[in-house]
């Protein structure tokens, strides 16, 4: 059953030993935001106790197995990883790398925005068929452990104030959290591609941030994105030597955060720093790979 409205949750008495850990919930409502975008709300118990600062919070979205089979397999030790990877393969859990959109604990909540791409991943199946009271797993921060509040989080721009943001939908939870946290005297610019016109969301923002929707449309996946921020719209081959992931911490002057697919990511992080970026002021992180799914 789901908890009733204004009902005060209950938080679980554990001594945390990892940052990180398991959360078991349950769907409260799915909502869709537009075409792509769906936001599911988690509530639970156990969430009075999700920390995280959201920004660009990275959490893991755990599904249920089929046939009536849940999270039976599902381990909830420290060490979930390691003793997912031993089950055979039939018994593993499906799980997905998510940004975490909001975080309520005093109503045991969690927000997740999911874009969404048919019936061509499990999250995307999920998040398009789930009801409310639907058991899930959620993978994240522990509040009562301190190095919690800065794992997961790449948006560290330090005392910069000019700052450039750019990724694609699966980027989008993460840009529209940002914007919404940051230092209202940020300048600079932030650019969201996006499949469809719909898609273009309402995001509370710095006044000094200038957002640019790039609609997609027909287009190669990251092109647009690449010809609105670079002026060239040819994204560079990656291959598996290729580095895909690499966060700095900014250290003044101006930071530029870039996430999404991982060739688009690539062939924007090489324009700025050939334009006179210092590359230690540019995060970049492939979330996805065309052609491949999460390990």
């Amino acid at each position: 059953m789901g908890l009733p409205l204004g009902e005060a949750c209950l938080t679980l008495v554990v001594v945390p030993t990892a940052s990180y850990r398991s959360f078991h919930a349950r769907v409260r409502r799915r909502e869709a935001l537009s075409p792509t975008f769906t936001r599911v709300t988690l509530e639970g118990p156990e969430l009075a106790d999700f920390g995280g600062v959201c920004l660009d919070q990275r959490a893991k979205v755990v599904m249920p197995l089929p046939e009536g089979v849940g999270f039976a397999h599902f381990p909830r030790g420290d060490d979930w990883y390691g003793q997912w990877r031993g089950l055979p393969e039939g018994q593993r859990n499906p799980f997905r790398t998510i940004t975490v959109r909001d975080v309520r604990p005093e109503q045991c909540e969690v927000d997740i925005d999911i874009a969404l791409h048919g019936d061509l991943g499990p999250l995307s199946r999920w998040a398009s068929t789930c009801a409310a009271n639907d058991e899930v797993v959620l993978i994240g921060p522990d509040a009562r452990v301190a190095e919690s509040s800065v794992d997961g989080i790449e948006w560290r721009p330090g005392p910069a104030t000019q700052v450039l943001l750019a990724g694609d939908e699966t980027a989008v939870p993460a840009i529209a959290s940002i914007l919404e946290r940051s230092n209202p005297e940020l300048l600079g610019d932030a650019y969201l591609e996006v499949p469809l016109a719909e898609d273009r969301l309402p995001l509370p923002n710095p006044t000094g941030i200038r957002v640019h929707w790039v609609v997609r449309g027909d287009r190669p996946h990251g092109e647009a994105l690449v010809e609105a921020v670079t002026g060239s719209a040819v994204p560079p081959e990656v291959t598996s030597e290729d580095v895909l992931w690499e966060v700095q911490a900014g250290r003044g002057g101006r930071f530029a955060w870039v996430a999404g697919e991982a060739a688009a990511v690539r062939a924007i992080r090489r324009h700025l720093v050939a334009n006179g970026w210092d590359r230690q002021h540019v995060a970049f992180m492939g979330y996805w790979r065309s052609g491949h799914s999460e390990a």
